[in-house]
């Protein structure tokens, strides 16, 4: 009974997966799950999959996101892998995608989230040996730490605690923040903001041509917002559409109130996310040609 259930799942994902491909004129792939090195080779090989399909070629790509983060390295190189195929890239964020997934989607040319959809700090995550961990919040800590011994407020029991630090960790966790800085600032330049060529919501420039200088300003801006724990407070935050549009004036495509977009992306999501539910699958990929 369970391959009759699981053969009539597929089918009715890949009629929904057409009509999503059909609505943005796209190949559109679902990943699901977290973020590492594993899954780097798999994911070549399942776009390189698709791209053979020569009945259907495509330059632009929609994918759905869902995941709770990961590695800022894999990321990019994800990244490598999607830009070689696609000239246009869309990500689609139904539900969240947190951290590491938050980077992956400011590399790409739009971003599309209805009201409930949320992205999160770019508070990159690192193994300690252990687990994964996100990096600036050992930073932070480190860095007060270090303010309090300044000013000499600094107690024996904290005193103990930085000399206990492995000192090669924390410049690791420096450089994984450093990174996803510096990938934001390229890839909101180079892609999402390629078409931003006048001013749209300064009410002194608004008409104004937008120079490079200040794309690169407002995606460090940005940048540094996304991973600035004294205004998220929580790895694990939610940013929805509200934050990310008036307080960091990040461009998102707004399905809410388009009843037909909604209509494809959730019948398709939820669906899929009960499939993966249902599996206990920790990661999961489905393409019109892979499942």
């Amino acid at each position: 009974m369970k391959p009759i259930f699981d053969k009539t799942v597929h089918d009715i994902l890949n009629e929904r997966l057409e009509k999503l491909e059909t609505y943005f004129n796209a190949d559109v792939i679902f990943f699901y799950g977290p973020i590492g090195d594993y899954i780097e080779k798999p994911f070549r090989d399942f776009i390189e999959n698709l791209k053979e399909d020569v009945s259907a070629p495509q330059h632009r790509l929609c994918i759905f996101l869902n995941t709770p983060g990961g590695s800022a390295e894999t990321v990019e190189k994800l990244v490598e892998i999607i830009r070689h195929h696609y000239n246009e890239v869309y990500f689609i964020v139904p539900d969240a995608a947190y951290s590491a997934g938050t980077i992956f989607c400011m590399s790409g040319d739009r971003i599309y989230m209805d009201y409930s959809s949320s992205l999160g700090p770019i508070d990159p995550q690192v193994h300690n040996g252990k687990t994964w961990v996100p990096a600036l919040g050992y930073l932070d800590k480190i860095n007060e730490l270090i303010q309090k011994s300044n000013n000499n407020l600094i107690s024996p029991v904290e005193v103990m605690l930085v000399k206990d630090q492995d000192l090669a960790m924390l410049r690791s966790f420096e450089q994984a923040r450093d990174l996803t800085i510096a990938l934001l600032k390229e890839w909101l330049v180079k892609y999402k903001f390629k078409d931003w060529s006048t001013h749209e919501t300064d009410p002194i420039k608004i008409g104004q041509p937008v120079t490079t200088a200040e794309k690169i300003e407002r995606a460090e801006k940005i940048a540094k917002d996304l991973s600035n724990n004294t205004i998220w407070h929580s790895h694990g935050r939610s940013i929805g559409i509200t934050e990310l549009t008036q307080l960091l004036r990040l461009k998102i495509e707004d399905y809410s109130n388009n009843t037909e977009l909604k209509k494809h992306i959730r019948d398709y999501n939820d669906l899929i996310c009960q499939y993966i539910v249902r599996n206990n699958s920790e990661a999961f990929l489905h393409s019109r040609k892979f499942i």
